[in-house]
């Protein structure tokens, strides 16, 4: 999604001069071209990143559409703080691009991991929240919302899935609806998993790429059935809760760091968000409610 975060915002830039780029050591090589034609307009801050929040709003607050952009855990959990007071306290303008969603940089261990940052921005007032689970929807979500004077979140991931799914910001996707007491609720990346799971299942399947603001008429479309959420983070159950009287479960995240070495496949197997750890989780919860 790098690489579609680089293009999209390239193009965004030579139509829109309020476009300014905001990196912290990470994809600046991607960015040089876009930073040899505007100098002024593309800055590579170093290792600093509450000063590229702090930067960011100053941008916003005289009228620019600034992207910034790092390691997940570095320029999110670690500046809360900034993004709450700076940003969102002030109702100024800025877009959060963040990499490495989850485990991605799985070898890296706990420090590079990111689980929680997705429920941590939700509870921001004023804050939006995306999980682009592919290039073209993330393409389709900065489009949508860089301008828009609010600040945004956008969590790219190098393992997005194949699927294509016309994503508007704010609205979910009903996948599949079969009718079924079961419906399958999940986001992001990991939908490309869910689905190989429950292709010949007889579940209900919604997926989101909005977190902040969760489409609750969805949600409410399939409150009379139990409701699982798969996901690899925090934050889309409980969006999920902000709708009353549900029956949910969760199969995502234990509670624990995840501290296996390997890739981000060989995590998602070992805590069962593989597609055939999803799949037994599926199938456990039909037994159960049939």
């Amino acid at each position: 999604m790098r690489k579609q975060f680089k293009d999209t915002t390239s193009e965004l830039a030579m139509k829109d001069e309020k476009v300014v780029i905001v990196l912290g050591d990470i994809s600046h090589f991607l960015f040089m071209p876009l930073q040899e034609k505007f100098p002024t307009r593309v800055y590579n801050m170093g290792i600093c990143e509450n000063a590229l929040i702090s930067v960011a709003a100053g941008l916003g607050a005289q009228g620019f559409h600034p992207f910034v952009h790092t390691i997940n855990p570095f320029l999110t959990e670690r500046c809360v703080e900034q993004i709450k007071d700076d940003l969102c306290y002030n109702c100024f303008g800025a877009n959060i691009v963040s990499t490495g969603a989850s485990f991605d940089y799985a070898w890296d261990g706990a420090t590079h991991h990111c689980y929680g940052e997705l429920a941590i921005l939700r509870m921001l007032p004023g804050m939006e929240v995306t999980q682009p689970g592919n290039r073209k929807e993330l393409d389709t979500l900065i489009r949508s919302q860089y301008n828009n004077g609010r600040p945004t979140y956008f969590r790219l991931s190098d393992h997005g899935h194949n699927l294509d799914v016309p994503v508007q910001f704010g609205q979910a996707n009903l996948l599949k609806d079969t009718g079924s007491k079961l419906t399958v609720m999940t986001a992001g990346p990991i939908l490309g998993n869910v689905m190989e799971a429950v292709r010949d299942l007889p579940v209900n399947l919604v997926y989101f790429s909005t977190i902040k603001p969760i489409d609750r008429e969805m949600i409410a479309r399939f409150k009379h059935t139990k409701i699982l959420v798969v996901h690899d983070a925090h934050g889309l159950q409980e969006a999920i809760h902000e709708v009353p009287d549900l029956s949910v479960s969760y199969h995502g995240l234990p509670d624990r760091f995840c501290v296996w070495y390997g890739t981000v496949h060989d995590i998602r197997r070992q805590i069962g968000l593989d597609p055939a750890g999803i799949r037994q989780a599926v199938q456990t919860r039909l037994a159960a409610i049939r």
